[in-house]
């Protein structure tokens, strides 16, 4: 009993370690929190790595030439020979423009008649590219390789002619952190930050909104043990996995999709320690205030996962978002963990970058921890 009243407000390892074992022994009962830390990471991963892309490949596009010659057939055999079209010659404009209204081709490239006599006078040579802006990001990347196949093309040409063109311009490409411009190396790393927000929040917003239900809850509370102890001891186990879910993750984007890991392996499990903090509070404290399986789980979804998948950076440049969402996502602690994932994977250990979205997230961590601590102790009361 003396011992028992010693360790009421503080933290007893002995009980903090049955707390422990408890939340291990429900996990190991509980197949969905094991399938959540390990095969929701791995199905994500699989999803997005191999079925998203925002690259355009193999665009269908319509060639129109008019006069067809020498410089034309060079020209639109510059197409053929790139992974970025599939090239579909069309005898006039009319074909062409009723393939682009059928959705057959996405973008129509036409030389006129006079391309061959222009190409040496020093006005140049008109290429006319019409583009389907449907899709305004695959229409941008369309138009931007359609204006580097043209410039490169212009500049082969002159040298192989040994003549020399007034629109020809020297292009010198230099490609920093992804230079092979693939977007898994950009979608991967920030896909992970979904990942471990979900495993995080949602796990923890279930399991312990479960108790609530069952009512286990309240006859741990009626136990010697502390709200720190309580706190501590779910949030523990629960860590673990998300660590082995962040490993798995890490393991995949490196292995299986090739995504460059430049910075150090230490630092970036430490941040991810850091955020996993962040989700893991979300989680309990979503979990105190609505104890019933499926609100928690609703509110997890629509408070964690939503703004970690639109507004943190992971598929939608913040930059381009109007100036109100752009200060929201300041409040979406998914938004400085993409920053260091995709910093820390492309670029390396840039302390600039990694400095203050580290401190935003230990900031973040200490706040949401400490209303659960408050909240919690509220409902002792």
């Amino acid at each position: 009993m003396n011992n028992a009243h010693q360790h009421r407000g503080g933290i007893s390892a002995m009980r903090l370690r049955g707390l422990i074992r408890k939340e291990f022994l429900q996990i190991l009962r509980d197949p969905s929190s094991i399938a959540i830390a390990f095969v929701l990471p791995v199905i994500l991963l699989l999803l997005f790595g191999y079925g998203v892309s925002l690259d355009a490949k193999h665009v269908p596009v319509a060639l129109v030439v008019d006069e067809p010659g020498a410089a034309t057939a060079s020209f639109t055999g510059s197409y053929r020979h790139l992974p970025y079209f599939d090239p579909l010659l069309l005898p006039d404009m009319h074909s062409a423009e009723n393939a682009m209204r059928e959705g057959r081709v996405q973008a129509i490239v036409h030389l006129r008649s006079d391309f061959g006599r222009k190409l040496y006078q020093p006005g140049g040579t008109p290429v006319q590219i019409i583009v389907n802006g449907v899709n305004a990001n695959t229409a941008r990347l369309i138009l931007g390789y359609g204006s580097g196949i043209w410039i490169n093309w212009l500049q082969q040409y002159a040298q192989i002619n040994h003549i020399h063109l007034p629109a020809s311009v020297q292009v010198e490409q230099r490609v920093w952190f992804n230079s092979e411009l693939r977007s898994r190396n950009y979608l991967v790393p920030g896909l992970i930050a979904v990942i471990m927000t979900l495993i995080g929040a949602l796990l923890t917003a279930l399991v312990v909104a479960r108790e609530w239900e069952r009512g286990t809850m309240e006859a741990l509370m009626a136990t010697p043990v502390t709200m720190n102890e309580i706190i501590i001891g779910k949030m523990a186990p629960y860590f673990v996995l998300g660590s082995g879910g962040m490993l798995i993750s890490v393991g995949m984007a490196v292995w299986l999709f090739d995504v460059p890991l430049r910075g150090s392996i230490w630092l970036l499990f430490g941040v991810a320690a850091l955020f996993l903090l962040v989700a893991l509070g979300m989680g309990l404290l979503i979990s105190t205030l609505a104890r019933n399986q499926f609100v928690a789980s609703q509110i997890a979804l629509i408070v964690t996962f939503l703004p970690a998948f639109l507004l943190s950076g992971f598929i939608f440049e913040i930059s381009s978002m109007p100036q109100v969402v752009q200060i929201i996502t300041h409040i979406i602690p998914a938004r400085y963990f993409v920053a260091l994932l995709q910093t820390l994977f492309m670029a390396g250990d840039i302390w600039s970058v990694i400095w203050p979205n580290a401190l935003a997230l230990a900031v973040m961590a200490l706040i949401f921890l400490a209303l659960v601590r408050r909240i919690s102790r509220k409902r002792l009361d």
